[in-house]
């Protein structure tokens, strides 16, 4: 048994894996797991991760679950050029770095918008009211900037002037925005340059087609969501919603 990639492209970590094995020639088996169908919740998926969430790995009898994780798991095992995970002491730590911030920042309040712009309407029928959709846009905003001050200052790239896997994981977060309608890039210059080296880097056509199901994400419909997952969906984010 080869490598399996269990993935739904719609998830920014999936894609993360899925651009970063095929752009460094790894061969696996992509094991699409369709969240909105609730596949993550079979009893089969459940006997590679039972945390029931993608990405998860399974090489042989040995299985792995953590997008990061994967990540690290893939380049050292097919020992990918030092570039994306340096060997230098201090380019590394600056990767780590920005995976150690990025989970509640970059990746939490995109996530939040795209969830509250595109899912919480869908699900309730009704538009975000236009305070909490500015609020909850602010909150990105803070985070955008402080990655454009702290993380990407005048350098190519988070760790220099070669792509990491940070630069790989910080893009394809940005792009659930971009999803949701929300065009961080437009008024970033610095950002957008940053966005078109690292597409560049991993190769556009790859980029653009790990990215057309979340492109194309307003097409999604309540009907395509199963029924089970429907009302713990609207609950959870009727929750963070008012939180707000």
């Amino acid at each position: 048994m080869g490598l399996e990639l269990y993935l739904d492209l719609l998830s920014q970590p999936c894609r993360a894996l899925y651009i970063f094995a095929r752009s460094n020639g790894i061969p696996f088996e992509f094991k699409q797991v369709e969240l909105m169908k609730g596949q993550h919740r079979t009893e089969e998926f459940q006997k590679v991760n039972v945390l029931m969430k993608v990405p998860a790995l399974r090489d042989g009898s040995f299985t792995l679950a953590e997008s990061i994780a994967i990540l690290l798991y893939l380049a050292r095992k097919f020992k990918t050029p030092d570039h994306w995970y340096p060997s230098d002491l201090q380019k590394r730590a600056r990767v780590d770095e920005y995976l150690s911030w990025q989970h509640v920042n970059i990746r939490g309040k995109g996530s939040k918008l795209f969830l509250m712009k595109v899912l919480l309407p869908l699900l309730t029928g009704q538009p975000l009211p236009p305070e909490k959709l500015e609020s909850v846009t602010e909150e990105l905003n803070v985070v955008l900037k402080q990655f454009e001050e702290k993380f990407l200052q005048d350098k190519p790239f988070i760790a220099g002037s070669e792509v990491s896997l940070a630069d790989l994981v910080a893009l394809v977060e940005l792009m659930q925005p971009v999803g949701a309608g929300y065009d961080l890039f437009e008024e970033r210059p610095k950002l957008a340059e940053w966005r078109r080296r690292v597409e560049e880097a991993v190769g556009k056509q790859l980029f653009q087609e790990a990215h057309e199901g979340i492109l194309n994400i307003k097409n999604l419909t309540a009907d395509k969501i199963a029924p089970e997952l429907l009302e713990h969906f609207k609950h959870q984010l009727l929750k963070q919603a008012s939180q707000n």
